[in-house]
C-alpha cells in the first residue's frame, strides 16, 4: 500500500499544516510594491487588506518553480506518492507548471486540476486527505477528485468595482458607471474562471441572488433533494466577518440541520474583490 501525502497551496484557506499528519502547504507569493511576501510566513490577511486600504498595488504571483520541487524531494523522503492540489488552472498558471515539473518525478507526483479555490478546495483537500488514510493510491485520489470537479459553486458579491477596475477586467467608464449607479456585481467560480453572473443595487438582494443561485444548483446539478448529508454548505468573505456570520444564519435557516463554515476568501481572488466581499458556497458530499 503506497504512503500518500497531500500537498496544497494556502489559496485553499488552509495556512498552517502542523495538526494534520501527512499534509503540506506552500505559501503564496504577493508583491507588494517592490516587495515580495507570502501568504501565512510573512503576510497576514490584516497586513493585506492593510496594504490595499493604502492604495499599494498588490499583485498575486506563482510559488517558484524551485520552491515546489524542493518540497516534493522533501516530501518524497518519507512518502510514496503525492498528491498535489493547486489553484485552478482557471485562474492562474500554477497548476500548468506543477503539471510540467511533475513529469521529472517518475510518476510520483499527481497534480490535481479540480479547478476550485478557497472553501471547495479546501474541502478537496480533506477529502484527499481521508482517501489517503483509505489507503488510496495517489493515482485513484487524483481520478476521484478530477470525477468530482464540477459538483461545487461559489458565488461572490463585491462591495466595490474599484479593484476590478484597477486589475483591468472592467474599464475605468464601466467602473465609474457602476459606481453612480451604486452596482454591486456578483460573480461565480464555476469551473474553470471567476465569471460574472448578476449584477445587484443592495445586500439584501445580492444575498436573495446567491441563495437563489445555491438553491438551484442543489436542484439542478447536486441531486434535486437537499439532504444534509450530502451538500455542504459554506460562506467565505473578505474583511466582512460580521456579514458572513448573518449569511451563515440564513443558511442554516433555510437549509435545517446544514453545516456551515465561515472562512476568508482566498486572497488571490481577494485581490480583485477588495474588502467587503460576501460570497456563499455549495459542493456536494463526495462518496468515499
Amino acid at each position: 500500500m503506497s504512503k500518500v501525502a497531500i500537498i496544497t497551496d494556502t489559496n485553499s484557506g488552509i495556512i498552517k499544516s502542523d495538526d494534520i499528519e501527512g499534509l503540506y502547504i506552500v505559501p503564496m507569493p504577493f508583491v507588494v510594491g517592490d516587495n515580495t511576501y507570502y501568504e501565512g510566513v510573512d503576510l497576514t490577511h490584516d497586513d493585506f487588506y492593510k496594504y490595499l486600504a493604502e492604495d499599494v498595488e498588490v499583485h498575486t504571483s506563482q510559488p517558484s518553480p524551485d520552491d515546489i520541487t524542493k518540497l516534493w524531494k522533501k516530501v518524497l523522503e518519507q512518502y510514496d506518492e503525492i498528491v498535489y492540489i493547486p489553484m485552478s488552472s482557471g485562474l492562474s498558471g500554477s497548476c500548468q507548471t506543477a503539471m510540467m515539473l511533475s513529469e521529472d518525478f517518475d510518476g510520483k507526483v499527481f497534480v490535481v486540476d479540480n479547478q476550485r479555490i478557497s472553501v471547495p478546495m479546501k474541502e478537496s483537500v480533506y477529502d484527499a486527505i481521508e482517501l489517503a488514510k483509505q489507503g488510496k493510491d495517489g493515482a485513484t485520489i487524483r481520478d476521484i477528485l478530477l470525477e468530482d470537479k464540477f459538483n461545487s459553486s461559489i458565488y461572490i458579491m463585491l462591495e466595490t468595482l474599484y479593484y476590478l477596475k484597477k486589475g483591468g477586467r472592467i474599464t475605468k467608464a464601466a467602473a465609474a458607471m457602476g459606481t453612480l449607479l451604486h452596482i454591486k456585481p456578483v460573480l461565480q467560480i464555476q469551473g474553470e474562471k471567476l465569471d460574472a453572473f448578476s449584477k445587484v443595487r443592495t445586500l439584501a438582494k445580492g444575498k436573495e441572488v446567491m441563495l437563489k443561485a445555491i438553491q438551484s444548483d442543489i436542484e439542478n446539478r447536486f441531486g434535486g433533494e437537499y439532504k444534509s448529508d450530502k451538500i455542504r454548505f459554506g460562506v467565505a468573505h473578505t474583511a466582512n466577518y460580521e456579514n458572513a456570520e448573518l449569511l451563515g444564519e440564513e443558511l442554516k435557516k433555510l437549509y435545517p440541520g446544514c453545516t456551515v463554515t465561515i472562512d476568508p476568501l482566498a486572497l488571490s481572488i481577494a485581490c480583485h474583490t477588495g474588502p467587503g466581499a460576501l460570497g456563499v458556497c455549495c459542493s456536494k458530499v463526495l462518496e468515499y
